[in-house]
């Protein structure tokens, strides 16, 4: 069943893009980093031990991929992620707290070997709730960010829209207190201090003092999951220095790739007698799925020349999220917090070029994000018969630099008159 609702929302999704195949074209002629990982992840099945399994795996990846390119060819694209980030929010996170409290054979489970409640809401299981509490967390705070914004002051709705937000929020660290999914929270917590900390003019004017907090808010945390420093802190978070076993595993994982250059072929290492040899030497009770380190992920399955791969979409999505930013785009704040969050989140869990993980979603989502956007207040306030609007698009589809242009009354394209009362519909 669930590969036939795959299947149908990627058939369904090929279809909008067909319509718009205008703009999913110079999408892609803009993503070579991407297109690139893609292919050789589809050339790895030639070396995979399980062909048929890598390539149904590979097709439910690029359909990730397809639901990103609905949202950033939207006529409206800026408009589109709101409303995306609105619904799924409004969806899940008050669901996900209904299952826990009142329907516990829904959102509930009981540790096998401990015996303790695992709360897992909406999801599977405790991390995957933690990674969406954490990105539309993170929407939330940047929500309550604009709304302080003096552009926002004179919104008669304003105070509506933050208390919405604030209830969000309160809900998400609610989640976040009873779940123990760690990870998620502390890039929540980075995340969100740098979202606040670029919203200040020393940064806003500098460009070298944004990578140096780009870069100070990646080395935290690699210092203290993987170069050992500070242990109190881990101890404090409730984990032990071997990250509850995954060290091990990271030391396991090496000695089985089986071609260092190659590796095992795309999402094929955890699978037949690796997967055997790992559970009898590490983890016994239970079964792995992923090496929960994202590196170490692409290494095992694509091995070196993978890694160079990553690197390059790592770099080239970079030097895209920083130039939006510097040009002040809608949403690359955002954007930006979503990227570094991604760079984060795979130091212990592995989530780079995974099909339908959430964090791998949202980091497509900042690394492909358009060069030159409308602000979405104009995309909701048609021109009048008799005035011309601004509008900036870019001087070429080979270049990020922006322009003026001039608009009539026909160039804009009406949006759904829906108004969300949280304030994503605002700037």
């Amino acid at each position: 069943m669930d590969m036939g609702v795959l299947t149908g929302l990627l058939f369904l999704g090929v279809i909008v893009l067909l319509k718009r195949r205008e703009r999913v074209a110079r999408v892609l002629r803009h993503s070579a980093p991407i297109l690139l990982f893609f292919s050789y992840c589809l050339i790895s099945l030639v070396w995979s031990d399980y062909p048929a399994v890598a390539f149904k795996r590979w097709n439910k990846a690029i359909g990730d991929w397809v639901m990103i390119l609905i949202v950033w060819t939207d006529p409206q694209p800026i408009t589109a992620l709101k409303r995306l980030l609105a619904r799924t929010t409004y969806t899940l996170i008050p669901l996900s707290i209904l299952f826990i409290k009142y329907y516990p054979g829904l959102g509930r489970g009981y540790g096998r070997w401990s015996g303790l409640a695992v709360y897992y809401g909406v999801t599977t299981d405790k991390n995957a709730l933690g990674a969406i509490c954490l990105l539309f967390g993170l929407a939330s705070v940047w929500q309550v960010f604009n709304l302080f914004s003096d552009d926002e002051r004179q919104n008669v709705q304003r105070r509506r829209h933050l208390i919405v937000q604030v209830v969000i929020l309160a809900m998400i660290l609610w989640l976040f207190s009873i779940i123990d999914a760690m990870t998620s929270l502390s890039c929540f917590l980075l995340a969100s201090c740098l979202l606040f900390a670029i919203r200040c003019r020393m940064f806003v004017r500098s460009r070298f003092m944004v990578h140096c907090l780009v870069l100070v808010t990646v080395l935290i945390p690699v210092s203290v999951t993987l170069l050992g420093f500070s242990p109190d802190t881990l101890q404090t978070m409730g984990r032990n220095p071997t990250l509850t076993e995954r060290t091990d595993i990271w030391a396991m994982v090496i000695t089985l790739v089986p071609n260092r250059w190659v590796g095992a072929g795309y999402e094929s290492f955890w699978l037949g007698p690796r997967l055997e040899a790992m559970i009898s030497n590490v983890t016994r009770w239970w079964v792995p799925n992923q090496s929960h380190n994202g590196y170490l992920e692409i290494f095992a399955n694509l091995g070196w020349l993978g890694v160079g791969c990553l690197a390059l979409v790592i770099f080239w999505g970079y030097h895209r999220v920083i130039r939006a930013w510097r040009q002040n785009l809608p949403a690359s704040n955002l954007m930006l917090a979503y990227f570094v969050t991604g760079v984060i989140f795979n130091l212990t869990e592995a989530a780079f070029f995974r099909m339908m993980i959430p964090v791998w979603m949202f980091f497509l989502l900042a690394i492909t994000f358009p060069q030159a956007v409308r602000n979405p207040r104009h995309e909701n306030r048609p021109a009048g018969p008799n005035r011309v609007a601004k509008l900036e698009k870019p001087l070429s589809p080979a270049s990020g630099e922006i322009e003026t242009a001039n608009v009539t009354n026909s160039d804009w394209t009406g949006v759904s008159s829906i108004t969300w009362a949280s304030g994503y519909g605002s700037s």
